[in-house]
């Protein structure tokens, strides 16, 4: 072989190894994504049985029920749909009813409710997974950080009586 011939062989051998890597890198993200839905997506998605997803939105009021040892059962809903939830587990502890949530689960063929496996709340008073809250201001659910009938976060408040003031909320010099 040619000094030449011998490149084109390392070159050609080294791309089909990067190739061959993508190819089981791409393999093993598809096994395990789970996609985002809300409950109004649902009507139109056409899911399978044990397909795994994550369904976002608001935890309805009056939905959360609480069953023998850690089964609880909850609605999200996202102004045009609801969803039945339910979980066994410990939930998290600023899980509440209004407030954003988003489980991973998946549909039981036996029952019409989704099953989840884990469940995420958000962790204070400002945050809510984006998809969720994108969604929801979107469909005029969720407005200004907080949900309607929901009272203003505490933090929103006193940043609004800091700027009415004329003090400067969130600085650390004097």
């Amino acid at each position: 072989m040619t000094r030449k011939q011998k490149r084109l062989a390392v070159i050609a051998g080294g791309m089909s190894f990067i190739i061959i890597a993508v190819f089981l890198v791409m393999f093993a993200f598809s096994q395990s994504v789970a996609y985002f839905f809300m409950p109004g997506d649902l009507a139109t998605a056409n899911l399978q049985p044990g397909t795994r997803i994550r369904l976002g939105g608001l935890v309805e009021d009056g939905s959360v029920k609480r069953g023998q040892g850690s089964t609880v059962s909850f609605t999200v809903t996202d102004g045009k749909a609801t969803v039945p939830v339910s979980y066994t587990g410990i939930l998290p502890d600023l899980f509440r009813e209004g407030q954003g949530v988003v489980t991973e689960g998946s549909f039981d063929a036996a029952t019409p409710a989704f099953v989840a496996d884990s469940v995420l709340a958000k962790h204070d008073e400002n945050y809510m997974p984006k998809e969720v809250a994108d969604r929801l201001k979107k469909d005029g659910v969720w407005e200004d950080g907080t949900g309607k009938g929901m009272a203003p976060a505490k933090d929103d408040q006193s940043e609004k009586a800091g700027a009415k003031s004329g003090q400067v909320v969130g600085s650390t010099t004097p």
